[in-house]
């Protein structure tokens, strides 16, 4: 169950650089006695208790044989005005696990307990420093695997998502205020001109519901990525496909059928979106057991994609089209290598590309992004202002529509308004969840505990 630590009255300390030889390693200690456990440790020109709030001081780190373990800057935050909300002390000495392990036992020993997952993000949640939507940013910027997803990640951290929350929270409360009027005067009813005033605004409410839940799949793709299978027949120029999207010679190309005997994944950026990227085996039919493994291997790997490509060598009489897979996106390489390029004309619908040359590549980008988003993108588009939801948001957001639209048919059935107003209820707080203003305690220990230790 989780605690309510902004209230416990615990002290917390953790590492907040990754383990490992670096420049830097960065200890956080945040709670009721952080400056206390800081003042036990610390030995500079003032203790930590007496220094000026966000001023950097030079000193060393002791345990508690006096040893000297480090020399590190402290910086003092004092609550409120600091990430948790609390006392918080920062010190940064240097990168190395050892080192920065002991400075680290040096807190605890002094009295501070090893912070959990996500815990100082969650503590500033408690405290109010942000909302629910803006901790779950924290964690996408620092995933985050393209400038896009950064991007995105950065407008949520503003509390672009919340506000739009906020917004609608607004205005179903207003709906339910409307709502308790006639609830008092039960013998008066809704009257005609009254009931169409808060349909139209439950409407609003509903289509406001509906464009946030539209940016479900956007924010999927920035924070899953997306699986794009190279698919077809040997020497038809997959891996050429795929050194051409990564941007550097990451498979072998080989003239020889069967050079690719398993499937080579690679991360990419097209568009802006993260890319998971698999080139597999040529697609055939073969006597060697070990490229006929191949084979399965790539086919089983490209069902389970979201976009197969399916490459075919355009320079052949006769180009084989046959299709690989019932959803794939056709696509025609090595036309640098056609002597008459009317025979474009006479394939099927598809892309055509040159891996050798680039020609047509950008195309092939534009038609990928098409197939994955449902839109025209292009690389350097730009999100639109508000942040994209995630799933926990969609979950919550279609039960409040749920609950909501319901609503609007009690209403316009003529129901008692008590019908109705306890569906207005269920919205809201569905819609509150999002942001943490009706979150239970399962809800937030399972947001949390995806952090990494010291955020």
């Amino acid at each position: 169950m989780l605690e309510l630590i902004s209230m416990n009255g615990e002290t917390i300390a953790a590492l907040a650089t990754p383990p490992g030889e670096g420049a830097l390693a960065v200890i956080r200690i945040s709670g009721p006695q952080a400056l206390a456990v800081a003042d036990t440790i610390f030995r500079g020109t003032k203790s930590p208790s007496a220094l000026e709030e966000r001023r950097v001081a030079f000193g060393r780190i002791i345990d508690s044989k006096k040893e000297v373990l480090d020399e590190v800057l402290l910086t003092v935050f004092r609550n409120p005005r600091s990430y948790t909300g609390e006392d918080l002390v920062e010190i940064s000495g240097h990168g190395g696990s050892l080192v920065a392990a002991r400075v680290l036992g040096a807190a605890l020993d002094a009295g501070a307990r090893m912070a959990r997952p996500g815990e100082f993000t969650e503590r500033a949640f408690l405290n109010g420093k942000l909302d629910l939507t803006q901790a779950e940013a924290v964690m996408d910027l620092i995933s985050a695997g393209t400038p896009k997803a950064a991007r995105a990640a950065a407008a949520q951290l503003e509390g672009r998502l919340g506000k739009e929350i906020h917004a609608l929270r607004g205005e179903l409360l207003e709906s339910v205020a409307h709502l308790e009027a006639f609830i008092d005067f039960p013998e008066e009813g809704i009257d005609p001109e009254s009931g169409a005033a808060l349909r139209k605004r439950m409407e609003g409410i509903a289509a406001h519901l509906s464009g946030l839940l539209a940016t479900a799949n956007e924010g999927r793709l920035l924070r899953e990525g997306i699986t794009l299978a190279l698919c077809g027949a040997p020497n038809a120029g997959k891996s050429s496909l795929l050194n051409r999207l990564l941007g550097a010679e990451r498979a072998i190309v080989s003239a020889t059928p069967g050079t690719t005997r398993d499937t080579i994944e690679e991360r990419a950026s097209l568009g802006g979106y993260p890319f998971r990227v698999i080139d597999t085996a040529g697609l055939r039919e073969t006597s060697d057991p070990v490229e006929r493994e191949g084979v399965e291997r790539a086919r089983r790997v490209a069902e389970t994609a979201d976009l197969r490509i399916h490459l075919v060598d355009a320079s052949g009489q006769n180009p084989s089209v046959e299709p690989l897979f019932a959803e794939e996106l056709l696509v025609f390489n090595k036309i640098d290598l056609m002597e008459d390029r009317t025979r474009l004309s006479l394939l099927p619908e598809g892309v055509t590309i040159s891996c050798r040359t680039g020609e047509g590549i950008e195309s092939l980008i534009e038609a990928i992004l098409s197939k994955v988003t449902g839109t025209r993108g292009s690389a350097g588009e730009e999100l639109p202002d508000g942040a994209a939801i995630n799933a926990r948001h969609q979950k919550c957001l279609r039960r409040a529509a749920s609950s909501l639209n319901a609503a609007i048919a009690l209403l316009g059935a003529g129901e008692p308004p008590e019908l109705i107003a306890v569906e207005l209820r269920s919205s809201l707080a569905a819609v509150g969840e999002v942001v943490g203003a009706a979150g239970t305690e399962e809800i937030l220990g399972k947001i949390f505990s995806s952090f990494c230790i010291g955020k």
